[in-house]
């Protein structure tokens, strides 16, 4: 089954950038794939904000608390644990410089792969009406892969941008932008969610 999806309404809808921080980004391969999914999210980014629809800046940070609540049966995160990675005030996990807040987007800080699972992220859309997501950032199997299943099971019309996710395992980008993601998203490019968004008018 494949989702096909209405013009979308910009009152109701939310573009998701996860985890576009800088210590994230430099998973990528190189600086070039690095710089034009900046520039397409960027582009996804102002177009939403033009039409009226919300913004949501979602990064990886932890505190000290963050840290000594990780249990050591959660195999990835107790490695952040141990380590003391990614730290809340440190420069890696700050956003991109090209798609940093801008005055009225929501900004959100979680301690696991998902948007929604140690946020209030859901809370605040709802209380906002929001009914349908766009997921843009990295990674596709990683923070766009939990975040679009979870949304699913909270009943979020959902759409995942094409030319705005990466991962560093082009194989497993395929599969998931191929098999997975049509079944429960729609999956459109940045030109076609303008589209989407200028036939709402």
């Amino acid at each position: 089954m494949t989702v096909t999806s209405p013009e979308l309404d910009p009152r109701t809808t939310a573009l998701l950038v996860l985890d576009l921080q800088q210590g994230v980004l430099a998973s990528l391969p190189g600086p070039e794939e690095q710089e034009a999914l900046l520039s397409r999210v960027a582009g996804a980014a102002a177009g939403l904000r033009a039409h009226g629809a919300a913004v949501v800046h979602v990064r990886l940070g932890f505190t000290e608390a963050d840290w000594a609540a990780i249990p050591a049966a959660n195999p990835t995160f107790s490695l952040i644990g141990r380590g003391r990675l990614l730290h809340h005030e440190d420069p890696g996990t700050d956003f991109h410089p090209r798609v940093a807040p801008e005055p009225g987007d929501l900004v959100v800080r979680k301690t696991r792969v998902g948007a929604l699972s140690t946020t209030d992220l859901d809370r605040r859309l709802r209380e906002r009406g929001i009914t349908t997501l766009v997921v843009a950032g990295l990674t596709t199997g990683g923070a766009v892969l939990s975040t679009v299943a979870d949304a699913a099971d909270r009943d979020y019309r959902l759409h995942v941008l094409s030319d705005g996710v990466a991962d560093p395992d082009p194989h497993l980008h395929r599969t998931l932008m191929g098999g997975v993601f049509p079944r429960t998203a729609h999956v459109v490019d940045t030109a076609g969610l303008l589209s989407l968004l200028r036939a709402s008018r």
